[in-house]
This record gives structure tokens, sequence and C-alpha cells, in this order.
């Protein structure tokens, strides 16, 4: 039988369901884990060279794609959102949906009372209640750019605009209110500090994850008007298969497997998993012991941006979000961070 090696992120989500699979459908694929942050920290030609399957996001495609196979023929079934167009680029799909995930808004309701739905109404609440926005990490820049979205105007360019000025305008006031301790958080690290004590009683925007409902309540990202498209830049994560990796029948089985009905209904969500199939998103036997996860966010992922996948864009998404922590933070102008911003991207657009 052949020998399969993967890697994927060190959390019960990205890991459990993957391990546990191997085992009870007998592959022999070997598990490796890296935390979020490791695509970041080791170039994706050093992995690729390490792994036959690698767990991604799809923003590291630019990078990646030249160390990996097309895995068109083994997609079938519906999925939510864009998550199977953001792994199409150059006319082949590059990753297999596994895990399906975007910004939306989490909520203690016990200290937040009603979940507030436009952008307004979050505001006002973090007059009365601790009220945090996402700026770990990248994480600044995708609540900018969701942001963005939110007020009608995707930031495919990231050219200084009047939306983005509001953008930041928004995130300023809010951070001027936010527990401090909490702005340092990565998403995990946010959600482990409301389901520990009562210093955050919402944030807007936060990467969705299944593991802290129904303590959290996850609901639709804020849009700036009743009816109008919640603000929200997708996530998740896809299995892409390396040009190192020599396949077989037994590994496409495989993968194939962990995106059908059987794994995406049961299996997945029973080991720690979040789902990317539409008919996860939509069973009762799925949605009712989290409170309805699923199902009270499937508008906001339905219409989430998608980042653009080019090659510097990861470094691009590092810088930009130091800039707009610095605005927020009141060290740089929001002028002259628009500007800032707009040279990063021109930086790799010229590339």
């Amino acid at each position: 039988m052949p020998r399969y090696r993967g890697l994927t992120w060190d959390h019960p989500r990205g890991r459990d369901a993957l391990v546990e699979a191997s085992r009870h459908r007998g592959i022999d694929l070997t598990w490796d884990v890296h935390p979020l942050s490791g695509f970041e920290s080791t170039p994706i030609e050093q992995l690729a060279e390490k792994y036959d399957v690698i767990v991604l996001d799809h923003p590291h495609l630019g990078d990646a794609v030249r160390h990996l196979q097309p895995v068109d023929e083994l997609l079938y079934g519906e999925f939510v959102g864009p998550s199977v167009a953001s792994y199409r680029m150059n006319g082949h799909l590059w990753a297999l949906p596994l895990d399906a995930a975007t910004q939306v808004a989490a909520t203690r309701v016990d200290l937040a009372g009603e979940t507030p739905q436009l952008w307004s109404e979050v505001i006002a609440l973090s007059y009365r209640a601790p009220v945090t926005v996402s700026l770990a990490g990248p994480h600044a820049l995708l609540t900018y750019l969701s942001i963005c979205v939110a007020l009608g105007e995707e930031p495919d360019s990231f050219m200084p605009s009047a939306t983005g000025r509001r953008a930041l305008d928004v995130m300023s006031d809010l951070t001027s209110r936010a527990p401090r301790h909490s702005l340092s958080l990565d998403p995990i690290g946010l959600l482990d500090d409301m389901v520990s004590d009562d210093t955050v009683a919402h944030c807007p925007l936060v990467y969705g994850y299944v593991n802290y409902a129904p303590v959290v309540t996850f609901t639709d990202a804020p849009s700036e008007w009743l009816g109008s498209r919640p603000g929200s830049t997708i996530g998740g994560t896809g299995l892409a298969i390396t040009k190192r990796c020599e396949t077989s029948p037994e590994l496409f089985d495989h993968l194939q497997w962990l995106l059908s009905a059987t794994a995406q209904e049961s299996f997945i969500p029973e080991h720690a998993g979040q789902p990317a199939r539409l008919s996860a998103w939509t069973s009762e036997q799925v949605n009712q012991p989290v409170g309805n996860f699923y199902r009270r966010t499937l508008p906001t992922i339905t219409s989430a941006w998608v980042r653009p996948r080019r090659a510097g864009y990861i470094g691009f998404q590092t810088a930009a979000s130091e800039v707009v922590r610095e605005v927020v933070d009141g060290a740089v102008s929001t002028s002259a961070g628009l500007d800032r911003i707009a040279m990063l991207w021109k930086g790799i657009d010229d590339e």
C-alpha cells in the first residue's frame, strides 16, 4: 500500500477528523501539524518538498500553485458560498474544499443582549458592553476589507477611497473602547477568552469556529442597512496535492470520501471538524448540537468576498495589517495609512 505524509494546522478543527479518518479507512496517510501562522513562516516550496497532501487557505495559491497538482476530477457535490471558486485559478482547481469558514459575528448574548445586525448597532452596543475588533496577525487587514465590503465596495485594487476611510474610522472608534488585552488575540484566542470569562461580549467580525458554539452565539456579519450584503472575507481550508506526491486510486478515493455527504454530514462534525458541503450546513443533525451555527451564518458565507490569489499576497497581507494597526492606534493618519497600503499592493502588482 502507498504511504503518504500530510500537513494540517494544529487545532482540533484542523487535525482530529483527518487523523481519525486515516485510521478509520485504513489508508497510510500520516498527518503532521503546524500552527496557523506556519505558511507565513515557512515557504510553501519547502513544505511541498516534504509533504504529499497539504491543508492550505486559498490566498496561498499564488505562491503554491507551481508546486501543486490540479484536482479538478476529484470534486463533486455542492459546497457553501465561494468555497470551490476560491481554489480555482488558471483554469484549474488546486485544492478540495474540506473546511468552510468566513468572518461572522460572535456574541455572548448573556452579556450583550440582542445581537446587532448593522454596523451602527455594533457601535451603539460598544458604549454599553465590551465589544472588540479582531486585529492580531493578518486579521487587522481582513477586518478592514470586510467592513469595506459591507459599505458597498469590494477592495480589489486597494486604492485609497472614501469607503476605505470610513472602514478605518469604524475600526478606530471601536478600538478606542475595546478591552485592550483582546486586541492582541487571534480568533482562537479571542473565542477562548469569550468562553472563559466575561471580558468580551461581542466581536462583529471573527472567523467562525463551530467548536465554541453554543456558548458563543454566531450570527451573520454586520451589514450597513437591513437587507444589504454582510461584509465578510472567506477563509476555510482545502486539501492540495503536491507535485512530489505519487498519486494512487487509494489516495483519490480517500480524499473524495472526506468531501462526501457521509463524511461531511457525520464523521467530520463528530470529530471537531467544520464541513464545507452545503448539505451539512443545512442539516438538522449537524446544526442542532451547535445552536444552529451553520444555518445562522449561511447568508454571510454565501456572499463572502474572495481575496486575491497572486504571488506575494501573503507578504502584502502581513505588512498591510501592520499599517491598519498603526492607523487604529493613532500612530499613522488614515490618509497616510491608505496610501501605504496602496503602495504595498503596487509593490506586488508590479512584480
